[in-house]
Parts: C-alpha cells; sequence; structure tokens
C-alpha cells in the first residue's frame, strides 16, 4: 500500500489532504457527512482579536467558474476561540490549524500568543492578506517588507508550526515568498483568493455589497498551480497548496508542481465528501504509478 504520510516543518499528516480556511467551519459541521479523522488536518476559519460581524449581505456571488465573497473574517474572536471552539474541537483525530488574521502587527501578535497556550493547535497559518489600518489599508501581504515584518513579529511568540498564506494579488509571488520565509516562516500556503467583482446588469449595480471580493475556484486553478510551481523553486520550505482543487486529478497536479500537502476549499460547497474521495483517489494514483510515497511526487513535474 502507498504511504500518504508527509511531513511539515517536523509535523507528522497521516495524508496531504486538508481543508481551507472559510470553507469548513470548525469542522464540526462536517461530522454528519464525514469520518473527520480521515483527513491530514482541519484549517479552521479565521480567527482574530475581537468579535467581528464581518460585511453587509450580499457577500457571497456565484460565477461561471467559482464564486466570490467578501464576509470580512466574521468571528466571536480569540477569547470566544480559546473558551467555547477550541474545547469542541480539540479531540479531533487529525491535526486543527488556526488561520489568525488581524489589522495591525500587534493583533497578529496577539491572537498567535493565545493560540500558542492551546496543546493541541500544533500551527497556525497567517492570513497575511488582511487590510493593514495603520498603513490606509494596504493589505500586509502586498509589499515583502510589511509580510516579512508581520511574521517575523509572530515568530516571536509563536512557538509551533508557522505557516503563512500568501496573497496572489502581488507582482511578484516568489519576492513575497521569500520574505515570510526570511520572517521565520516555516512553511508557505498559496494561494488565496483573486480580487473580482461581480455585476447585475439589469440593476446597473455591483452584486457584492463590497463591490470586489475574493475569487475562488476552478477559474483560479492555473495561477495557483503557476504560483506553486514558483514558489516551490525559489524557497526551501515545504509548501500547502490550494486554489481550485475540486478532485484528485487537481490535488496531484498540486503535489507535482511542488505542494507537500494540498487544501481543499470551494469544493466543499459543492460536495462535503469531496476532501475524504481526494484521499482515496491520491493513494489509488499511487498505487497505478507504483509510487510509494507522497514525498516522491512533491515537485516531481517534468519540464524537460
Amino acid at each position: 500500500m502507498p504511504d500518504l504520510a508527509i511531513n511539515i516543518a517536523g509535523l507528522h499528516f497521516k495524508n496531504p489532504v486538508t481543508t481551507a480556511s472559510g470553507t469548513f467551519g470548525y469542522g464540526d459541521e462536517f461530522l454528519d457527512f464525514i469520518d473527520i479523522g480521515r483527513l491530514g488536518g482541519i484549517f479552521v476559519k479565521a480567527v482574530t482579536g475581537k468579535n467581528r460581524d464581518g460585511n453587509p449581505y450580499p457577500r457571497m456571488a456565484e460565477t461561471a467558474s467559482g464564486m466570490l465573497n467578501s464576509v470580512g473574517l466574521q468571528n466571536k474572536g480569540v477569547d470566544h476561540f480559546c473558551r467555547e471552539i477550541y474545547p469542541r474541537i480539540r479531540d479531533f483525530n487529525t491535526h486543527i490549524i488556526v488561520n489568525v488574521s488581524g489589522s495591525t502587527v500587534e493583533e497578529y501578535v496577539e491572537v498567535a500568543a493565545r493560540i500558542n497556550e492551546l496543546e493541541k493547535i500544533p500551527a497556525i497559518e497567517l492570513n497575511i492578506s488582511c487590510p493593514n489600518v495603520k498603513l490606509g489599508g494596504m493589505a500586509f501581504g502586498t509589499v515583502p517588507s510589511m509580510a516579512e515584518e508581520v511574521t517575523a513579529e509572530v515568530r516571536k511568540v509563536y512557538k509551533k508550526v508557522l505557516m503563512v498564506k500568501l496573497s496572489p494579488n502581488v507582482t511578484s509571488i516568489t519576492d513575497l515568498a521569500k520574505a515570510v520565509v526570511d520572517g521565520g516562516a516555516d512553511a508557505i500556503t498559496l494561494i488565496n483568493t483573486l480580487l473580482g467583482m461581480a455585476i447585475d446588469a439589469e440593476r446597473r449595480r455591483p452584486v457584492l455589497s463590497t463591490i470586489t471580493g475574493g475569487l475562488s475556484g476552478p477559474a483560479i486553478k492555473p495561477i495557483a498551480l503557476r504560483m506553486v510551481w514558483q514558489v516551490h523553486k525559489a524557497v526551501q520550505v515545504p509548501i500547502v497548496g490550494l486554489g481550485g482543487i475540486m478532485n484528485a486529478t487537481d490535488a496531484i497536479e498540486f503535489i507535482l508542481a511542488g505542494a507537500s500537502a494540498i487544501q481543499v476549499g470551494t469544493a466543499n460547497f459543492i460536495d462535503p465528501a469531496v476532501s475524504i474521495k481526494i484521499v482515496d483517489g491520491i493513494e489509488a494514483y499511487m498505487d497505478r504509478h507504483k509510487i510509494n510515497t507522497v514525498a516522491d511526487m512533491v515537485g516531481a513535474l517534468r519540464t524537460e
């Protein structure tokens, strides 16, 4: 039997299939559909320092090949997560990884320090696509120096595995990747959503209340694959790839491009059991091609 286990910065995963933040809730919402223990991990929805109500409705829109969202990091804050959510999910038989978000460096540090105290949370995913309110709303993840700074400050207080999620809305994804590695990132997840918009022609109005939102789903897969491949060649840390993964073949393509693990996002809204089907599909592919370990597939794309 193929060995699906992977290692990311010393953290052992039973397989490379995880779920993307914001698409799988806190995991317990899916207990009626799948055995969560079969997943490599769950990236739970964003946690911020204080309560956020999110953006006004409408804040989601279906597109021809995916979806737009502008939920706005709705959550009840890190105190509520530690007190109410963590006890509910701490004993899942898989890794629980928390997406950490904020509007200032200080907020990122505050949330990371609190999550660091939770025994059953082995890693965080730093979401640097958030706007820096002190710099007029420019996202941390669009300027390498800002990305490095917030990563370095969080690294000082967070002692476990630190993953940083990169925004694709940049000129050079490799410059951004190098910056967060210099700041102390143990691994990189990419890509986050692409900025897009939708228009209601009859009303001559934007569909989303925020006008623009994040595009996810199959439409962004070619861009995500390209960026994973570029970053794999540019840095030496593991990559968790995501962006339009709808089935096992998509996941395998990301691994061949250089991802050690993958996240399933938009597909969860279509089929709540899709992540388990992807685990089975990767195993079948490895068996068919006589591949012993996932590590043998990582970055194995033939370009010559």
